[in-house]
C-alpha cells in the first residue's frame, strides 16, 4: 500500500463524523441528529425507570395498547421499560392523534415507533401540538409529521426552549416549511438555549463582514448557511473563530475563506484545525506540490480539507488500483468526494461500453448518481447510433 507511510505520520487523527457517501451535498447527512436522537431516548427511559416502583408490566397500558391494534410484542422487544410505568395515557394521546386526523393504523404505527408517548400528559403532548402549529399548514401536515418522526414530537423536556427558537428562526427569516425540517431532521439544535443559538448567529454575521461579505447579502448568506447545515448551532462561538484563523493562517485570502464557507455549507465548523492540517498536509506529500498548488487544490475539492486521512488514502488506494494515475486526480481531486464503491461501479458500467478510464477525463466519474446516469446515458446512446454514410448508395424500391 503506497500511501502507508505516509499516513503514519497521522496515525492519530480524528474518524470525522463527517464522511460522505456522494460527492454531492454534505448537508444532506446529518449525521449528528443520530446520537441526539439516541441519547434523548435513553433520557426519557432513565427519568422513567427510577421512579418505576415494580418490574411487573402495567396491565391497564397493555390492554389499552391491544385495544389499539399495537404490536404489543414489539414494544417489548424495543422499549419494554415503557410497559412497566405505573401511569400511561394510552386512551388520551390516542384521542389526540385522532383529533389531528389519524385513522387507527397510523395511530398504531407512532405507537409502536414510539411508545414512551403515553407516558407523557395530555396537557404537555396539547402544549406540544399548539407549538408545532406555529410552523405547520395545518393539521393534517402535522400528522404527517408526527407519523414520520414520532420521537422530535414526543420530545416535550425542552418545551419553552422550542417555543423561544422557533419564534427566532421566523425572525430571522427563515421560512416555516425549512423549521419544520429543522424540528424532525434536526431537533437538538431547539434543545438549546435561544441565547446560544443567536450568539452563534451574530458570530457568523460578524466574521461574514470581516471576511468582506456586504451587509445587503448577508442575510441570504446566513439563511442559506442555516438551511443547508442546521447543525452550525451545535458549535461554540470559540471553535467557529478558530477554524477561521486556521484557514487565514494557511494564507487563504478572505475571499476564498468565504468560498469555502459556501462550499463546504458550513460543515467546516465541525472540524478542528488538528485534522484539517493532517489532511493538508498528506495531500501536499501525495500530489508533491507546493503550499500555493495545494490551495488551488483544496478551493477546487474541500473534501481534500474535510476528510480525514484514512479516508482520503483509502480513497486513492482505490482509484490506483483501478489503474488511475495520480496525475489523473491531481486534475480532478473532486473525484475523492466518492466513495471506493462508487467508483468502482461507474468504471465497471463504463467498461462495459468500452470506455477506458485510465486514459480518459475523471471528471466523467464525477456528480451526483443522477449526473451520472445522464452521462452515461448520452454516451450510451451514441455508441448505439448507427453511422451515416453520406456516400453510401441509397436503394429505392420501386
Amino acid at each position: 500500500m503506497m500511501f502507508r507511510g505516509v499516513a503514519h505520520t497521522a496515525k492519530d487523527t480524528f474518524t470525522l463524523l463527517l464522511t460522505r457517501p456522494q460527492c454531492c451535498n454534505p448537508a444532506l447527512v446529518f449525521s449528528p441528529v443520530w446520537p441526539e436522537v439516541g441519547s434523548r431516548s435513553f433520557l426519557i427511559h432513565s427519568s422513567y425507570t427510577t421512579g418505576t416502583k415494580s418490574r411487573e408490566e402495567n396491565k391497564k397500558t397493555i390492554e389499552s395498547l391491544y385495544s389499539l391494534s399495537v404490536d404489543i410484542k414489539k414494544i417489548r422487544r424495543l422499549k419494554e421499560w415503557v410497559l412497566l410505568q405505573d401511569v400511561a395515557y394510552v386512551k388520551e394521546i390516542a384521542g389526540i392523534l385522532q383529533e389531528m386526523g389519524a385513522d387507527e393504523t397510523a395511530v398504531a404505527s407512532i405507537l409502536e415507533r414510539c411508545p414512551e408517548a403515553v407516558l407523557h400528559t395530555p396537557e404537555e403532548i396539547n402544549s406540544q401540538r399548539a407549538l408545532w402549529q406555529l410552523v405547520c399548514q395545518n393539521e393534517k401536515q402535522l400528522i404527517k409529521l408526527i407519523e414520520q418522526f414520532p420521537e422530535s414530537f414526543f420530545t416535550t423536556k425542552y418545551h419553552q426552549n422550542q417555543k423561544a427558537n422557533i419564534m427566532f428562526f421566523q425572525e430571522l427569516g427563515l421560512k416555516n416549511n425549512i423549521i419544520t425540517r429543522f424540528l424532525t431532521s434536526a431537533p437538538s439544535i431547539f434543545y438549546n438555549p435561544v441565547e446560544k443559538n443567536k450568539n452563534v448567529i451574530e458570530t457568523l454575521q460578524r466574521n461574514y463582514l470581516n471576511l468582506g461579505g456586504s451587509e445587503a447579502n448577508m442575510k441570504i448568506w446566513i439563511l442559506k448557511l442555516l438551511s443547508q447545515n442546521p447543525f452550525i448551532l451545535l458549535n461554540t462561538s470559540t471553535t467557529i473563530q478558530e477554524n477561521l484563523e486556521f484557514l487565514q493562517k494557511n494564507d487563504f485570502t478572505d475571499h476564498e475563506v468565504l468560498q469555502l464557507l459556501s462550499k463546504l455549507k458550513g460543515f467546516i465548523f465541525q472540524l478542528n484545525s488538528t485534522t484539517m492540517q493532517k489532511s493538508m498536509l498528506f495531500s501536499k506529500s501525495v500530489f508533491k506540490c507546493s503550499d500555493q498548488e495545494l490551495k488551488q487544490l483544496v478551493l477546487k475539492c474541500p473534501a481534500l480539507l474535510y476528510y480525514s486521512v484514512p479516508v482520503l488514502e483509502d480513497r486513492l488506494e482505490g482509484l490506483l488500483k483501478e489503474g488511475i494515475s495520480i496525475a489523473q486526480i491531481r486534475e480532478t481531486p473532486m473525484v475523492l468526494e466518492l466513495t471506493t464503491q462508487i467508483v468502482q461501479y461507474r468504471i465497471k458500467k463504463l467498461s462495459a461500453l468500452g470506455y477506458d478510464i485510465k486514459r480518459g477525463d475523471l471528471e466523467i466519474l464525477n456528480g451526483t448518481k443522477k449526473d451520472f446516469e445522464v452521462t452515461y446515458g448520452k454516451i450510451q446512446s451514441k455508441k448505439e447510433r448507427p453511422i451515416f454514410n453520406p456516400v453510401a448508395p441509397i436503394h429505392i424500391e420501386d
